[in-house]
């Protein structure tokens, strides 16, 4: 009896058929996921490329088994669009409730600051509101977990 080709794997050309994912396309760029984790450590500390690797692997796979859940909420709904909400109920479903009300506040900002962009420039304008890789972007400040007398300006001492 002879073996059929894996219906996943790559042909020659290196190319494969859709129902499987290039690693680069089911991870974050590595690159980002660095600039985070920098950013919660002192200036002086170096990431390791192992590092780096893992937290890519970890919030990758975090991301889509969240995001899996709130699909799954969507599609038993008969909906197509995961929304936000549908993140919170799945963070709080998985049991990850610490970060369900960060995650509310963040959505209201953002709505807010849509609702705002929205009805100053028809919608067309990007200026205003938090920019991308500023300490507002993030839902919590990631020193302040665990302290609530942690300033924003102090970093994590090893």
């Amino acid at each position: 009896m002879e073996e059929s080709p894996d219906k996943g794997a790559a042909g020659p050309s290196g190319a494969s058929d859709d129902s499987t994912v290039k690693e680069q396309d089911r991870l974050l760029p590595i690159a980002n996921v660095g600039r985070i984790m920098k950013q919660t450590l002192p200036s002086n500390a170096k990431i390791s490329k192992d590092a780096k690797e893992t937290m890519q692997e970890c919030v990758s796979e975090f991301i889509s088994f969240v995001t899996g859940e709130a699909s799954d909420k969507c599609r038993k709904e008969k909906r197509k669009t995961v929304n936000g909400d549908d993140v919170c109920w799945a963070l709080s479903t998985l049991g990850f409730d610490d970060y369900v009300e960060p995650m509310r506040r963040y959505l209201q900002k953002y709505r807010e600051t849509e609702g705002d962009r929205a009805a100053n420039s028809g919608g067309n304008n990007r200026e205003e509101g938090p920019q991308r890789g500023e300490q507002g972007h993030f839902m919590f400040n990631p020193m302040e977990r665990g302290n609530n007398n942690a300033s924003s300006n102090t970093r994590r001492q090893f």
